[in-house]
Formats: C-alpha cells, sequence, structure tokens
C-alpha cells in the first residue's frame, strides 16, 4: 500500500506507466538471451556507483533535481518517490554424482536454459513530507536496504536437478529535500532533491563496473507530487519564472511534468531526457525494454527466433520470457495496429481550385528559389555551387553527422520552411555516391550556422 494521500497516488498511478519505462530502458535487449554481447554490458542510465569506486572508475555516486513549485496555503504537502532496481546477482547449480551441488555455466532444462545472470529487483524509498519543513535546513532521510541471500530448487518431472542461489549486496543511500523561497510577487520555492548512494564500500584493487553493480541504484529516478499546488516546466517555464528556472542545477537527471491529463502536480525526474507530459503509444502491448527498435519489428524478430534461442531468453530472465510469450501470442489484427497509427486529423478547408496554387508549394513560390537563393555566412553569400566545411553542432539529432565534422561539402540547394528556418542541402566530397544522391534528389542538411566557407563568393548560377 502507498503511504501518499489519494489524490497524489491518483497522479503517481499515471506518471508510473513512463516511469516504469525508464526504470526498465534496456533492462535485456533483443535478442533476450545472456549470451548476446550487447546485453552483457547493462545499465547505462541512471546508476549510482558508492562514492569511493565513482571517484575510481569516473561513474556518478549521485543525482540533483532542482525545479520550482508553487505551494497551495501552508499545509501543503510533497511526496517524494525514488525507484531504482537493484542488481541481485544469480548464479547456477546442477545436482552433483556425489551428492550436494556444484555451480555451472549452463543448466539445460526441458523449457528454458539457465545460466548465470543479474535480476533486476525493483525498489522505493518513500517520503511524505510538509512543504514548510523543507526550507532552511530541509529534510535529510538516509535508508539501507541489508544484504539478502535465498535458494531455489530446481526440478524437472519431480526430480532436483539443480538450484538458483541469489545474493544482494547491502545498499546504502541518502536522500536530501530542500527548498528556498524565490523573491517576487509570485509565492514560489526552488525544490532541491539530491539522491546519493552512501554505501561504504572499498573496492578492491583492479574492481570493475560488474562488481560495483549489485552495490548501486540502478536506472534511479524520482517522482514528485504536490498534495494541492503545481510544478512549473523547466523546459517551458512562464516568462516570470525563466530568470529562475534557468539557474535550477540538474545532474546527470532531467525533470519532466507527468500529470495525468496535462497536470502540473507530477513532475518525474528522469536520468533520460523526455519532454513535458511524455506518453506510453497506445499501440504498445507491453514492455520490449528495448526502444532502440520499432514494436512491429521487434516483436517479428522476437517470433522468428529458433525454439532454442527462445529456451535461452525464457532461461535468461522472466521479463525476457514474458516478451517471447507475447511475440508469440499477437494476433494479426493487434500486429497491424503496429503498423502505423495517425496521431490527429483537421478538416481541411477551402482547397486549392484547379489551376490555384495550394498553400503552400515552394515550387510555385516566386519568393524562394532553391538553385538560386543565397545565404550569408561569416560575411560571404553562400548557394547553390558553395564549397564549404561542415561543423554540425551538438544539438543536433543525427548522430551520424557528428562524424562528418570537418569534411568539405558542395552546397546543392538553400531550402526554406514554413516556419522561416533556412537549411543547406549539400553532398559530402569524396563521397563515392555523391552523383546517386544527386540524381535522387538525396542530401545531408546543415543550418548556416553549422558550416564555414571554403572559397568565396559562391559562384551565380544562370537560369
Amino acid at each position: 500500500m502507498s503511504a501518499f494521500p489519494s489524490g497524489i497516488e491518483q497522479g503517481f498511478a499515471t506518471a508510473r506507466q513512463i516511469a516504469d519505462a525508464v526504470l526498465l530502458e534496456g533492462y535485456v535487449l533483443y535478442p533476450y538471451r545472456a549470451s548476446a554481447a550487447k546485453n552483457r554490458l547493462r545499465w547505462q542510465f541512471g546508476v549510482l556507483v558508492p562514492p569511493e569506486y565513482g571517484a575510481r572508475g569516473g561513474e556518478h555516486s549521485h543525482q540533483r533535481t532542482e525545479c520550482l513549485l508553487e505551494p497551495r496555503g501552508d499545509d501543503d504537502r510533497l511526496a517524494v518517490e525514488l525507484r531504482f532496481l537493484r542488481a541481485q546477482r544469480r548464479t547456477v547449480e546442477q545436482t552433483a554424482a556425489i551428492g550436494g551441488f556444484e555451480p555451472v555455466e549452463r543448466l539445460e532444462l526441458a523449457d528454458r536454459v539457465l545460466v548465470p545472470w543479474d535480476e533486476g529487483v525493483e525498489e522505493k524509498v518513500e517520503l511524505l513530507l510538509d512543504v514548510k519543513e523543507l526550507t532552511g535546513q530541509g529534510v535529510m532521510r538516509p535508508f539501507r536496504l541489508p544484504a539478502t541471500a535465498a535458494l531455489e530448487l530446481v526440478r524437472e518431472n519431480g526430480t532436483a536437478v539443480g538450484r538458483l542461489a541469489r545474493r544482494r549486496e547491502q545498499v546504502d543511500g541518502l536522500l536530501r529535500v530542500t527548498a528556498e523561497e524565490l523573491p517576487g510577487p509570485f509565492r514560489a520555492l526552488r525544490l532541491t532533491v539530491v539522491v546519493e548512494n552512501t554505501s561504504d564500500w572499498t573496492p578492491p584493487r583492479g574492481a570493475d563496473r560488474e562488481e560495483a553493480l549489485p552495490r548501486s541504484l540502478v536506472s534511479a529516478h524520482l517522482l514528485l507530487g504536490l498534495e494541492h499546488g503545481s510544478f512549473l516546466s523547466v523546459t517551458d517555464p512562464p516568462e516570470w519564472a525563466r530568470p529562475a528556472v534557468e539557474k535550477c542545477r540538474n545532474e546527470h537527471t532531467w525533470p519532466v511534468l507527468a500529470g495525468p491529463d496535462g497536470g502540473r502536480r507530477v513532475l518525474l525526474s528522469s536520468p533520460i531526457i523526455l519532454e513535458d507530459h511524455p506518453q506510453i503509444a497506445p499501440e504498445s502491448l507491453g514492455t520490449l525494454y528495448d526502444a532502440t527498435e520499432i514494436d512491429e519489428i521487434l516483436a517479428l524478430r522476437t517470433a522468428a527466433l529458433t525454439d532454442q534461442e527462445k529456451r535461452e531468453a525464457r532461461g535468461t530472465d522472466e521479463r525476457a520470457g514474458a516478451v517471447i510469450d507475447l511475440a508469440e501470442s499477437m494476433p494479426p489484427e493487434v500486429l497491424e495496429r503496429l503498423h502505423g497509427a495517425v496521431r490527429g486529423l483537421r478538416e481541411v478547408t477551402g482547397g486549392a481550385a484547379a489551376g490555384e496554387q495550394p498553400w503552400w508549394d515552394p515550387g510555385n513560390d516566386p519568393h524562394v528559389d532553391p538553385e538560386q537563393d543565397r545565404v550569408m555566412v561569416d560575411g560571404t553569400p553562400v548557394g547553390a555551387g558553395s564549397r564549404v566545411v561542415l561543423r554540425p553542432g551538438r544539438r543536433r539529432t543525427d548522430a551520424q553527422d557528428l562524424f562528418l565534422h570537418g569534411r568539405s561539402a558542395v552546397v546543392e540547394a538553400v531550402l526554406h520552411d514554413v516556419d522561416g528556418s533556412v537549411h543547406l542541402a549539400v553532398t559530402v566530397d569524396d563521397d563515392p555516391g555523391a552523383d546517386l544522391w544527386r540524381a535522387q534528389g538525396r542530401f545531408r542538411y546543415f543550418q548556416p550556422d553549422e558550416v564555414t566557407p571554403l572559397d568565396g563568393p559562391a559562384p551565380v548560377v544562370e537560369p
């Protein structure tokens, strides 16, 4: 049972749909076998390691979330839910011929193949605090998860053929929650929540990440909720709050609004950058743990695994086995829903009559001409035929373009979009496929501030 009031708990219930996706992002990747190379280096987001290991290995031992909130009244309360996975190390033993059990790397069963694996156990720490007690020294709450060990007997046809040994290491942590009043006519607070791994573990010489993970907070993130008040967006704050938001310091996490129906009473602080009010696609049937894949492709690939591969996946983890079962039981009409979805439609009114220019047809707009237009870059007009050096910025969503930094290219066209932005279509020098891309009208696109003119003004192309 939750320790939170019903109003907060209802908001958290909606936000947990996204929070669960954050918690289990990359938990086990296709093809869902422990032997797969990409499942040998797991848990890349929100890992808070013991501080001494962090000092040696470069990983973080804390997260810091800062945001603005507007409490309502002096009796408003803040709910804090820290959620993370705890690595549970599972080893496999088989029944020995002389009695007892002996460790093995693989235990073959009729329906699955058991192998050593780190399972993820969901943990949470909950606080319900009066907002008024957060100012000044604030609230500090240490927590401890003790070490545990358990054995599970494995039977086949009624006979004990082995056992699974599971162990969790002790994990210590600290939650620090403080707030400060902001000056101005609006009553607002800057809230700071720090999550720390305080485990007193001294890593032995040469200790690697695998030894640190069982003592770490994995995929750590926060749900914050107000009983009556509201949070302000860190991504798109109101103008009066923008200067204060810009002073917020978020380290290794990013806060977004996550309340139901666009509400502002719940905030998710995630180690993965999200937008305000993120949502799970309604077509999604369940967690596939692999956000780098499209659900349709992943479901088809999973269903196409061999029987032996499915046995290995089922023996790797219960969650992996659930994905196999989901892919096998998915009816065709459900799979079709994953093929594409229309999120919104708008009525088209006043369509263009015969011979009339539609809105907006750049080919018929006399104000734009991709082959003749020029844009000023560092005082030099750049257009079709100009040679430039590519310097893609960090804001780009296509990481592949970063590999082109410093390469020279030829501008093929200057393009304008409906928002007034300018884009340069280019072909990269020494690209063996440049002629083919040019013939097909396929280019790479950069903004003017991402190129440097190479050889002065562009030649004027005669119409």
